[in-house]
């Protein structure tokens, strides 16, 4: 990151706004970091390398877990990592989000320059697109190869978190289905999400007990895979039990002096860090 970004980061533990390095030093004794991003805000992205900078300077050992590489490219993540593949042939391979350059691109080279793994985390999205077409058979009809790259253990109840995934979905209905069409289209895709939030939530795991030295895995993700410490934060603690997994909302606003944490946003993580659109 160059330069400051504005920003306020508020405690929802301790009901207070706090400096920035203040919640930095608390996320060194997490195991877990859940940033929950709008992925097309530049200053959130600002803000998400500064984390990993401040936690280097403390000195952890940081594991990088990212939503936006897919299981099956993470050796050729690991080889650029251990530089033994160039940047732009592990690009070419790994199918990088569109922004990767301007998003992205600080943490993975951070994370190579102090010997940090990068986690590849998220379900292959050829799987997840064919499991929102024909649902949770998608993935029974899995090859052994393929099947190995969905979490082994799938556990998704219609409960509050498909509420607010339906919910989210009726923002953006399909004029020409019937209600139980609209309803059956909705459960197909939350299972597209939840072997996401499965998926997302074992490689953390994985990493996380793989740990041989202090210091957090920090997992990037969309705001909806983690607000209300729901989605893969919820399927990480239950892979985790006892371990502390610490939640930020990296939340876009007008203007940071009309801020006021208030409503919802009180249970939607343990830090909101706002910041200019």
């Amino acid at each position: 990151m160059s330069g400051y970004v504005p920003e306020r980061v508020y405690d929802t533990q301790r009901k207070t706004f706090v400096d920035f390095e203040v919640m930095l030093a608390d996320l060194t004794t997490a195991d877990v970091v859940f940033v929950g991003e709008q992925h097309d805000d530049p200053n959130t992205h600002r803000l998400e390398a500064a984390i990993l900078e401040g936690l280097r300077r403390r000195k952890v050992a940081v594991t990088v877990s990212l939503e936006m590489f897919e299981r099956d490219v993470q050796s050729r993540v690991d080889a650029y990592l251990a530089g033994t593949v160039r940047e732009e042939e592990m690009l070419k391979d790994s199918r990088p989000w569109p922004r990767y350059g301007t998003d992205y691109r600080a943490l993975v080279e951070l994370a190579k320059t102090q010997q940090w793994p990068v986690i590849a985390a998220n379900v292959p999205r050829r799987i997840a697109s064919a499991v929102a077409k024909d649902g949770r058979g998608a993935i029974d009809r899995l090859s052994p190869e393929e099947r190995a790259f969905v979490a082994r253990d799938l556990e998704c109840p219609l409960d509050h978190y498909f509420e607010r995934f339906a919910e989210s979905m009726g923002s953006h209905p399909s004029p020409d289905n019937k209600p139980e069409e609209q309803r059956a289209m909705t459960e197909r895709y939350y299972w597209s999400q939840c072997a996401k939030d499965e998926t997302m939530a074992e490689a953390i795991a994985i990493a996380a007990q793989k740990r041989t030295a202090p210091g957090p895995v920090v997992h990037y993700n969309g705001a909806f895979h983690s607000d209300f410490g729901l989605g893969t934060a919820e399927r990480t603690g239950r892979r985790l039990p006892g371990s502390r997994v610490v939640t930020i909302a990296m939340l876009p606003v007008d203007s940071l002096d009309a801020v006021n944490a208030s409503g919802e946003d009180l249970q939607r993580a343990a830090y909101l860090v706002y910041t200019i659109k």
